[in-house]
């Protein structure tokens, strides 16, 4: 499942995390549906942290990889985010479900540097661990149903593997049948 990546647990490694990140680990609840040490994270090459270009030098499926993709939306004057986690075989149906989750009239993926600077991650690298805590972390049904899944780990130069229902359970996430539809 992890390929060829070498693991270590995410919180002994914090030069391999975004600020935000380290510093929710940091602070990770002990009645979590995980410990701590279950968020692992290995080193890879920021050149291929883009999925496709990920799972192929490494050997890591699409079905067990996530993506994290931040939504904006407008309701008057107020712009609402939220974060939608789905595996690489599918795509967040973001004017659907993701639109109505957000009660606003049309949803998009955030811009590339409002993303940035709002979650102080780097783009490619965003993960739902450490993001503003005011913000919907919306999780397909199958990613929790993935016993392990390798998601970003808020910079590009590494990834972190997680259990799947352990995304479900974050710190504001909802799990959401439908949220993804697959790719084609």
């Amino acid at each position: 499942m992890l390929g060829t990546l070498q693991t270590e647990p995410a919180q002994s490694r914090p030069d391999l995390l975004a600020p935000p990140v380290a510093k929710a680990l940091a602070v990770w609840p002990i009645e979590a549906v995980i410990d701590v040490d279950q968020v692992l994270v290995a080193p890879i090459d920021a050149t291929l942290a883009d999925t496709a270009a990920f799972c192929d030098a490494y050997g890591v499926g699409l079905a067990e990889s996530a993506n994290c993709v931040i939504v904006a939306g407008r309701r008057g004057d107020e712009t609402r985010y939220a974060a939608c986690i789905v595996l690489a075989t599918t795509r967040a149906d973001v004017n659907g479900v993701v639109r109505r989750r957000l009660d606003v009239r049309k949803a998009s993926f955030a811009p590339m540097g409002e993303a940035v600077s709002l979650t102080g991650m780097e783009y490619g690298g965003i993960t739902p661990i450490g993001l503003p805590a005011s913000w919907p972390i919306l999780v397909d049904s199958r990613v929790v149903a993935v016993p392990h899944v390798i998601i970003g780990s808020g910079v590009r130069n590494s990834k972190i593997a997680i259990p799947g229902p352990a995304l479900g359970a974050l710190p504001g996430a909802e799990v959401i049948d439908g949220l993804a539809r697959p790719v084609e």
